[in-house]
């Protein structure tokens, strides 16, 4: 019997696979062209890293004077190295062992069946943890750094640790083996598209794509309850949202969302929509949609955000309503100007705001966490140098260093599942607004992190000064509800709690489960996701106040509601937009947040 003829690839595979690659090698090259570029720029990354580089040498030096210190440290990794070289022999007989090292709770990198069952995985995990811990441990025990070196060099070494993870690695990662041999290394090939698209979409700088953003349009599915733009200026729009109740409280609520993100994270979808549900309530509400700026409001500082933003938003809604008296609530940096415009207003006996609420709002800068690793004249003058050349500091660059602060989360778990996985990442409405990222005009960048983070000028009585007026906290007056995070990266509870003290006023803390996003959108459901914790006693230290509070479950907007409906007034026939003295511009979302800038 003659032997049968060897079955070719079929032409129209190898064709694809082809042109497949020669597209690859173009978007390579252009690439890498575009980033050879983009490193002249002045203060660029070269800048950025010497004082890094600054640090570490620091740490070395400081390090190298404790020889004792530095033995100690190498023979107790040698000792963990025995016993997990131990552990990995019993597991080879068929003994159980308890492991040496274990990734901490909620640690999702490690949650393939993998990582435990096969040997040579669960020994690459263990190896990875128990120095990744070891390094930690030496730089935090590293003495003679100054606090600011020494917390610049814990986070630069914990950002290589996370980097180094054996799963951010193909060899490493036996999820993304199992899918290459299954799809004969198709993943790869998907990956490397995903690399060299987010790369194009970047201009030569690494753009991770976190989610479809072709799932999502402003007033589609996101960004939906029904308003109008009531009002405009160069650096907001006013949205009044539709009311749906017959009847709603005499007094409105305005809303003054950071500008470092869109508002829309109030309003992300029905389920989970704050200014919907403060609508359903009964409440006329109004948002401050900030413009995305560009070069041409690069002299706009912290003065003119609170003139043309709540200060005009003020203005407008008294136009709108007849009602001159309103309730604010101002989110993270939106915050720090609510409190800004309230000492501002109590210096000139302005009376407009009734009450206030701060969502993860910092007022107290002494203590403001990891971004603290970001400030000093070193980087703030490469900043600076970099946004004068432009006239703003780009949105991306903001939101990277956010990432940082979550970088396991929000950085290598879609590099794993982008580039060695080779799979598209999914439909996630918060992701997509964390990726609608927003510029800052440079005189109001430089005039925030310089007084407000590097010199803590705001809790100073006249510290600051804004219209030639002296500004003081503790002259604000009004009731205040302040809601922090428990796990916040950005606005760290116990540095919002420090706010309870420079408020005059009476004082109303809650501590929200969860982080910056999650804790405050965290709507009511039938299945809680997180809870809160409430005390009214307001001890000096933060960690009495949480000793002494009560945990709650669900959703904290019910206690803000019933805090709150004290302070909105009788109910009176419900307002539509365009029925006073300001006309509709138009529908909400509004134009000034489909800007995406760059």
């Amino acid at each position: 019997m003659a032997d049968q003829p060897t079955q070719q690839p079929e032409a129209p595979e190898s064709d694809a696979l082809v042109r497949e690659l020669a597209e690859i090698a173009e978007q390579s090259q252009r690439a890498i062209s575009t980033f050879l570029q983009n490193q002249n720029v002045a203060g660029g990354p070269a800048a950025d890293m010497r004082h890094i580089a600054d640090a570490f040498l620091e740490f070395t030096q400081q390090l190298m004077q404790d020889q004792t210190r530095l033995a100690q440290a190498q023979a107790t990794l040698w000792q963990d190295y025995m016993r997990l070289w131990q552990h990995a022999a019993q597991r080879m007989a068929g003994m159980e062992t308890a492991p040496v090292a274990a990734p901490e709770r909620g640690d999702k990198r490690f949650k393939d069946p993998a990582w435990e069952e096969n040997l040579v995985f669960d020994f690459v995990k263990q190896s990875y943890l128990l120095t990744a811990r070891w390094a930690q441990a030496l730089v935090k025990e590293t003495k003679g750094l100054d606090d600011k070196t020494a917390k610049k060099v814990d986070f630069y070494t914990r950002q290589f640790v996370d980097a180094m993870a054996p799963g951010n690695f193909l060899l490493g990662n036996p999820e993304a083996l199992r899918e290459t041999v299954e799809t004969r290394g198709e993943n790869l090939l998907k990956g490397l598209h995903n690399l060299l698209d987010d790369l194009e979409r970047g201009h030569g700088r690494l753009d991770i794509k976190m989610t479809d953003t072709d799932a999502f349009e402003l007033g589609r599915n996101v960004a939906v309850t029904p308003g109008k733009v009531v009002y405009q200026n160069d650096l907001i729009q006013l949205i009044q949202y539709a009311p749906t109740t017959e009847t709603v409280r005499k007094r409105p609520l305005l809303i003054v969302p950071p500008w470092i993100n869109k508002f829309y994270i109030l309003d992300l979808q029905p389920a989970n929509s704050f200014i919907r549900w403060a609508v359903a309530q009964g409440l006329t509400v109004f948002v401050i949609s900030w413009v995305n700026p560009d070069a041409k409001l690069a002299e706009k500082d912290f003065e003119d955000y609170m003139v043309d933003g709540p200060l005009a938003a003020l203005d407008a809604i008294e136009a709108a309503t007849g009602v001159r008296e309103v309730n604010a609530i101002g989110y993270c940096l939106g915050g720090t100007l609510l409190a800004s415009t309230l000492a501002y207003m109590a210096a000139v006996e302005d009376k407009r705001i009734t009450s206030a609420t701060f969502f993860v709002s910092l007022v107290d800068f002494a203590e403001p966490g990891e971004l603290s690793v970001f400030i000093d004249d070193e980087q703030l003058a490469a900043l600076e140098a970099r946004m004068e050349e432009r006239g703003f500091l780009e949105g991306h660059e903001m939101a990277t260093t956010f990432n940082m602060l979550r970088a396991n989360d929000l950085i290598w778990s879609f590099a794993v599942n982008n580039y060695l996985m080779g799979k598209e990442p999914f439909p996630f409405d918060l992701l997509y607004w964390n990726s609608d990222s927003t510029r800052m005009p440079a005189a109001m960048h430089r005039f925030y992190l310089r007084n407000m983070y590097q010199d803590n000028k705001l809790r100073e009585p006249g510290g600051i000064s804004l219209k030639g007026v002296p500004i003081d906290l503790r002259k604000i007056r009004v009731p205040v509800y302040i809601l922090s995070t428990r796990e916040d990266h950005i606005a760290p509870w116990k540095a919002c709690y420090a706010g309870t003290r420079l408020y005059s006023g009476s004082r109303r803390f809650v501590l929200s489960g969860s982080g910056h996003i999650a804790g405050v959108i965290n709507p009511p459901a039938k299945k809680p996701k997180y809870g809160y914790w409430t005390n009214t006693d307001l001890p000096e230290a933060a960690d009495d106040w949480l000793a002494g509070a009560k945990a709650h479950e669900g959703s904290w907007w019910p206690d803000w509601w019933k805090w709150v409906v004290r302070k909105v007034g009788t109910e009176v026939p419900a307002r539509t937009p365009g029925d006073g003295k300001l006309a509709v511009i138009e529908d909400a979302p509004g134009s000034y947040v489909r800007n995406r800038g760059t």
